[in-house]
């Protein structure tokens, strides 16, 4: 089931800019972080507090129907709000790698699993390790599949 309720953009200019064009554009456009080259999925939750829907680019992780979603947030000291909001309800998510979003279940993974996606990861996109090592906390990986019936 689709998320619907009142979307509310990022604070963020670049977040809000950059995930307007990608939706706009069905994904072929802003669909790379920054002038990095490297792809990116969208990310939509539900505040946990406000209800409102919630958008996020982040880095594409996986793909062909599972994503893992890193909350990285630059190796700051607190997780990034999707975080919170995917622990609170983690079927209330959809990514859109592409033209359209597929609703998600998301799970966070530990010990051998979080290892595997994190190599991945960082394969993908090597600064994670950085952002590692600058933080006492543990960064979390989650992996999203495909809701049943999306």
């Amino acid at each position: 089931m689709p998320l619907d309720g009142e979307y509310e953009p990022s604070p963020w200019d670049w977040v809000r800019e950059q995930v307007a064009e990608y939706e706009a554009s069905g994904g072929t456009r802003a669909n790379t972080l920054r002038d990095t080259g490297l792809p990116v999925i969208i990310l939509t939750t539900r505040g946990r507090h406000s209800g409102k829907i919630r958008k996020s680019p982040l880095m594409k992780v996986g793909g062909d129907g599972e994503w893992a979603l890193i909350g990285s947030m630059g190796g700051a000291p607190t997780d990034p709000v999707w975080v919170h909001n995917l622990r609170a309800d983690p079927s209330a998510a959809a990514v859109q790698d592409g033209p359209e979003p597929v609703d998600v279940v998301v799970r966070e993974v530990s010990g051998a699993e979080r290892q595997q996606w994190w190599d991945q990861a960082v394969a993908a996109f090597p600064p994670y390790a950085e952002y590692q090592a600058k933080t006492e906390r543990e960064i979390p990986v989650f992996v999203a599949t495909p809701a049943e019936g999306s």
